[in-house]
């Protein structure tokens, strides 16, 4: 009798093949269905061969075989049973993982729109202020025009007063005339000559020779600009005392006198008008009055010309120094006004910095936050993970996690320094095609990336890009920034405006300066000037 083989539709390899997918239902139950109709099978020839006792022996050692591969089937379910164990923790760690994914996002967006919330506070906050202060300065500034509006109304009325005493006293003096043209013996010149004495021991000399309405100037309001002008004034007296005894006769002194009135009071309307960049023709219209004064001389008597020109000659100098002195204040005013829109435009800055600050530490606590999640799950997935390779992976991937953490935690301390109000960079910089080899520019900047700061100031407002010579962080950069500033005070180039912080100097003294506050500072001594550089080539290459 030939060998039984099983027919391969419910062989054994194909019951054994269904049975490794036993975790899904139909193909257990196909191979359970084809595992029942192969006992069938096989009992039907078990049965035929019993009949015959030559095939007892191989009867039992294929039953035998049989019970190996019923055992080989039990320990086949049971590690697929484990791995489907193992395969349900992992879909629940992944559930686990995805929750913890939903919650930290949710976490994120309730921090962020705290933040936001805050921020809009905030915001709203410093715009009340400014506006509070807004308002303070305008009704300090409509207190200050009240209070000149009043003023300019008295010296109004009173130079209307004076005008209409000028009218009444003219017609007086007709009137006196035509009486003494008329009626000359009836004057009595021993009593005039007496009221004349009256008045001349009444007023001072200073009284006599100046002017009766003094007009309001702003060096009388500052001790140091009025401490200058009391000096020139009194160097102005003693001018006018020399030459006032040269002359002899009364015509001459009268003539003196009322030249010296004429002087101080167009010298007073001249410091009155003055005003920021009217400095020079303040000073040619002191230049015209002496040339008017000595043409006037020169038509008149040529006796007292030589006198009168070398007078004129002395006191011009000292008008020009008075000038020079109320010049000050408006310089002075000029300044303050300055370091107000300086104040002001660094306020600005700050809250632009301190705004890009604070986007930046959100955006590296997002990262933060990304990353602790994914370390986390690297761990737990480290916890269960038997393959060397994949343990390899996970371990190398934690290390680069964890390099990555430390950077970003480096540059919250950095964020947390720059916050704090002083610390950023000064940089000193160049830009050899627009200013030249000698002027460079010293400031400061709380930019995480200073280079944005250097990028923004060679835009479309100059022709090439500034070359960077220094770059130094410090804790206090706004106190280092203003110590390079007056160490560096004489060769600013503007001295009135210090929001242009360009100083003429060269490199070589400038490194000595930097390196002598800060021996570690790395300074560029080259000036690149690439865009320059390329620009004078291709001029070089189109000439030839």
């Amino acid at each position: 009798m030939p060998l039984f083989k099983d027919k391969w539709w419910y062989s054994t390899g194909l019951i054994l093949i269904l049975s490794l997918f036993s975790f899904l239902l139909i193909p257990a139950i196909v191979a359970i269905a084809l595992y029942i109709i192969q006992l069938i099978n096989r009992k039907k020839v078990i049965s035929i061969l019993r009949e015959d006792e030559l095939v007892n022996t191989p009867i039992k050692e294929k039953q035998e075989m049989l019970l190996e591969l019923g055992r080989r089937i039990e320990e086949k379910n049971t590690e697929l049973e484990e791995k489907n164990t193992i395969l349900s923790d992992k879909n629940a760690l992944i559930q686990n993982v995805i929750k913890e994914t939903e919650d930290s996002i949710r976490i994120e967006n309730k921090a962020t729109i705290e933040d936001a919330e805050l921020q809009a506070k905030r915001i709203v906050e410093e715009a009340n202020e400014s506006l509070r202060a807004v308002v303070e300065k305008t009704a300090e500034y409509q207190s200050n025009i009240s209070g000149l509006t009043v003023e300019y109304e008295a010296l109004e009325k009173e130079v209307n007063r004076y005008k209409k005493q000028a009218r009444k006293f003219k017609s007086e003096v007709t009137g006196l005339k035509n009486f003494d043209q008329r009626f000359p013996h009836t004057i009595n010149f021993e009593k005039v000559e007496s009221s004349i004495q009256e008045i001349e021991d009444t007023l001072n000399k200073d009284s006599l020779l100046g002017t009766v309405i003094r007009l309001y100037l702003h060096s009388d309001n500052s001790k140091e600009l009025r401490s200058l002008s009391n000096a020139t004034n009194k160097e102005i007296k003693n001018v006018l005392e020399k030459y006032e005894d040269r002359y002899t006769t009364k015509g001459n002194k009268t003539i003196y006198s009322l030249m010296i009135i004429g002087l101080q009071a167009e010298m007073q309307l001249l410091l009155f008008q003055l005003r920021y960049n009217k400095l020079e023709e303040s000073v040619q219209s002191v230049k015209d009055i002496i040339t008017k004064y000595l043409a006037i001389c020169g038509n008149g008597n040529q006796a007292i010309l030589p006198t009168i020109t070398k007078f004129l000659t002395e006191i011009e100098p000292l008008y020009v120094e008075l000038l020079n002195i109320e010049y000050k204040y408006y310089v002075y005013r000029e300044r303050e006004k300055e370091e107000q829109r300086l104040i002001k435009e660094q306020m600005k800055q700050e809250a632009l910095e301190r705004k890009q600050l604070a986007e930046e530490r959100k955006k590296l606590e997002k990262e933060e936050q990304k990353f602790e999640i994914e370390m986390n799950r690297n761990k737990e997935l480290l916890e269960l993970e038997t393959d060397q390779e994949k343990i390899q992976q996970l371990l190398d991937r934690l290390t680069e996690l964890e390099s990555q953490m430390k950077n970003i935690n480096d540059k919250k301390e950095e964020i947390a320094s720059l916050s704090l109000g002083k610390a950023g960079y000064v940089y000193v910089i160049s830009n050899l095609g627009s200013f030249g080899d000698e002027m460079f520019k010293i400031g400061m900047t709380r930019r995480m990336v200073p280079q944005d700061r250097i990028d923004e100031l060679g835009d479309a407002s100059v022709p090439f890009k500034f070359d960077v010579h220094a770059m130094i962080f410090s804790d206090d950069a706004v106190g280092l920034e203003q110590k390079l500033h007056s160490i560096l005070n004489e060769r600013r180039v503007n001295k009135v405006n210090y929001r242009k912080e360009f100083f003429k100097t060269n490199l070589d003294s400038l490194r000595e300066i930097v390196e002598e506050i800060d021996p570690t500072v790395e300074f560029v001594t080259t000036m690149l000037a690439e865009e320059y550089n390329q620009t004078l080539s291709i001029e070089n290459s189109v000439v030839a």
